[in-house]
C-alpha cells in the first residue's frame, strides 16, 4: 500500500470520536498500524496572510501510510450522506475521484425514535449507491445515551434491511443472531409479523402478487411529498426487494398523493428511478441519477463561520460547546453541566403549536458555547453576511430555549448573545461594513469568517471568540 492522505468530506461539524471511527476502519480494513492519541483537528492557516484556507487537518493520528489526514465542508444534494473517503495526494474531484467509503452517521437510537435511526437516512444509501456502486457503505452511531438493551422489532427489520444492501453498522451492539434477509418471503413474513401501526396510521405492508409487489404507505406530509420516515421506509424495503433478485413491478399504494406532489427533484422520486418504483395511479418523471450534482465544495453557508469557530474553541480553549445545530445540518443535545445529553424539544407547548400557534415552536441557535472560566454562555446564531438583518431577528429568538435550557442548567451564568456571519470581502465590523445597522445591533455581531478566510472580530465580540483566535494564530507563530 502506498502512503496517501486521506481526505475526510463532510456537510456537519467534524467530531472527534466519529473522526476517530472513522480513521481505525479504514486503518483496519486496511491492514495498517495506526497510533491515536492527543487527538485534536486544527484549522489550516495561511502563515503569508493569516487566513483561514477552509480546510482542516487531524493532528494525533500517526501512521507509515497516512501522510495527512484533511477534513473539508462540503454541500451536496437532498440525498447527500453525511461523510465521504478519499485517499489519495490530492484534493478530491466532485466529477472524476471515487469515494472508498460513503457513510452515514446518527445519534439516535431506539429509544428516542424508531424510526429516525433507521429508516430516515436509508434512501440515502440507495440514491449514493447509484453513483458510487463500488463504495463501501457504512451507518455510523454515535450514540449520546446508553442504548436500549432490547431492539425494537422496527430496528432489527430496518438492520437487516441494510445488512442485506452491505450496509456495515458501527458504533452499536448488534444481536449476534442478526442476519440479511435471505429471500422475499422471509423479508413479507417479518414485516407482517411486526407490531401493527396505530388505528388512525396507513401501515406499511408489503403484498407480493403474481406480477407485481405491492407496499403500502402515506408519503404525504404538509401537501407535498416529505413524509421523510416513510420516504425511507419505502426506499430500504424496495431497495432490499431489489437486491433479493426480484425484476417485477413494485407498486406503492395508500401514499395519499396527487400529481401535483410530484417534483423532480424529490429524494423519493430520484430513488423510485433508480428502482423502478411506481406510484399507484401516478406518473413518475424521468431522472437519471447526476454526479454532478451530488456534492461540491461549500463556499457561501453560514456553517462554514459556525463549524470554524466551534472547532477553534474547542480545540484552543477551556470552553465547551454545550448544544450545536449548524445550519440545521442536525438536531443536537443540550448538554448540561454534568455531561447529561438532553433532548431538544421542537415545541414549547405542541398542542398550542397544532392549534396555529407558531410562537409555540422554539427556536434553536445554531451553537451554544460554555464558557465555564469566565461563567458566560454565549447563544450564537449564524448567518450569511448579506441576511445579518436576518440574523439579528432571529438573535432575539431565543427567550424559550435559554429559559428552558440555558437558564435551567446553568442558573448563574451570564447569557450572551452572538451573531456570526459569512462572506463578503469585509475586513471590519464598523458602520461602513454594515452602514444600515445601529451602534446597538452592530454590537451584537461577535464574528465575521469573510469569503477569503480573514477571521474578524470587534471590541465588544465574546472574549471567548478573542481567546480561541489568540491562540489559534499563536499555534502558527502569528499575531492576532
Amino acid at each position: 500500500m502506498r502512503a496517501s492522505n486521506l481526505w475526510i468530506l463532510t456537510e456537519e461539524r467534524p467530531k472527534d470520536n466519529v473522526l476517530r471511527t472513522i480513521i481505525e476502519k479504514f486503518a483496519l480494513d486496511n491492514k495498517i498500524g495506526i497510533f491515536i492519541s492527543n487527538f485534536h483537528i486544527i484549522p489550516i492557516i495561511d502563515r503569508c496572510n493569516g487566513n483561514f484556507t477552509f480546510c482542516y487537518q487531524v493532528l494525533g493520528a500517526c501512521s507509515p501510510f497516512i501522510r495527512n489526514i484533511y477534513i473539508i465542508n462540503v454541500s451536496g444534494s437532498s440525498s447527500f450522506v453525511d461523510f465521504l473517503v478519499f485517499f489519495q495526494d490530492s484534493h478530491p474531484n466532485p466529477l472524476a475521484n471515487i469515494p472508498l467509503y460513503i457513510i452515514e452517521e446518527t445519534k439516535t437510537d431506539d429509544s428516542e425514535s424508531r424510526n429516525t435511526g433507521i429508516y430516515q437516512r436509508a434512501s440515502k444509501f440507495v440514491y449514493a449507491s447509484s453513483i458510487f456502486p463500488n463504495a463501501r457503505k457504512i451507518m455510523l452511531y454515535s450514540l449520546q445515551i446508553s442504548q436500549k438493551d432490547t431492539l425494537t422489532q422496527t430496528n432489527i427489520f430496518g438492520t437487516r434491511c441494510l445488512m442485506t444492501l452491505g450496509v456495515e453498522i458501527l458504533g452499536k451492539r448488534l444481536d449476534e443472531n442478526l442476519c440479511p434477509f435471505y429471500s422475499i418471503g422471509e423479508l413479507i413474513a417479518f414485516k407482517e409479523n411486526m407490531r401493527k401501526a396505530p388505528k388512525n396510521n396507513t401501515p406499511i405492508n408489503i403484498v407480493q402478487y403474481n406480477n407485481k409487489i405491492t407496499i403500502s404507505g402515506r408519503l404525504s406530509k404538509n401537501n407535498s411529498l416529505s413524509h421523510d420516515p416513510n420516504i425511507g421506509a419505502l426506499s430500504l424495503i424496495s431497495a432490499t426487494i431489489r437486491k433479493l433478485g426480484y425484476l417485477g413491478e413494485i407498486e406503492i399504494i395508500s401514499h395519499d398523493l396527487s400529481q401535483e406532489y410530484i417534483k423532480n427533484d424529490n429524494k423519493f422520486i430520484r430513488v423510485a428511478n433508480i428502482l423502478n418504483i411506481q406510484l399507484e395511479n401516478l406518473t413518475i418523471p424521468r431522472v437519471l441519477p447526476d454526479r454532478n450534482d451530488y456534492w461540491h465544495y461549500e463556499s457561501s453557508g453560514e456553517k462554514l463561520a459556525t463549524i470554524f469557530l466551534h472547532l477553534v474553541i474547542e480545540h484552543f480553549t477551556t470552553a465547551k460547546s454545550i448544544y450545536e445545530n449548524h445550519a440545521g445540518c442536525e438536531r443536537g443535545y443540550f448538554f448540561t453541566p454534568i455531561g447529561e445529553p438532553v433532548a431538544v424539544k421542537k415545541y414549547e407547548d405542541r398542542d398550542r403549536y397544532k392549534s396555529g400557534d407558531k410562537s409555540a415552536k422554539i427556536a434553536i441557535p445554531d451553537l451554544v458555547i460554555s464558557d465555564i472560566d469566565r461563567s458566560e454562555i454565549i447563544n450564537i446564531e449564524g448567518k450569511q453576511f448579506i441576511k445579518v438583518d436576518v440574523g439579528l431577528k432571529e438573535l432575539n429568538g431565543f427567550d424559550a430555549f435559554e429559559k428552558i435550557y440555558i437558564s435551567h442548567y446553568y442558573p448563574n451564568a451570564r447569557i450572551i448573545r452572538s451573531l456570526v456571519l459569512f462572506g463578503s470581502s469585509e475586513n471590519e465590523i464598523s458602520e461602513v461594513s454594515f452602514p444600515k445597522l445601529s451602534q446597538c445591533d452592530l454590537v451584537k455581531i461577535g464574528f465575521v469568517l469573510n469569503e477569503n478566510g480573514k477571521m474578524i472580530l470587534q471590541t465588544r465580540s465574546p472574549e471567548i471568540f478573542k481567546e480561541a483566535l489568540k491562540n489559534l494564530h499563536s499555534f502558527y507563530g502569528l499575531n492576532f
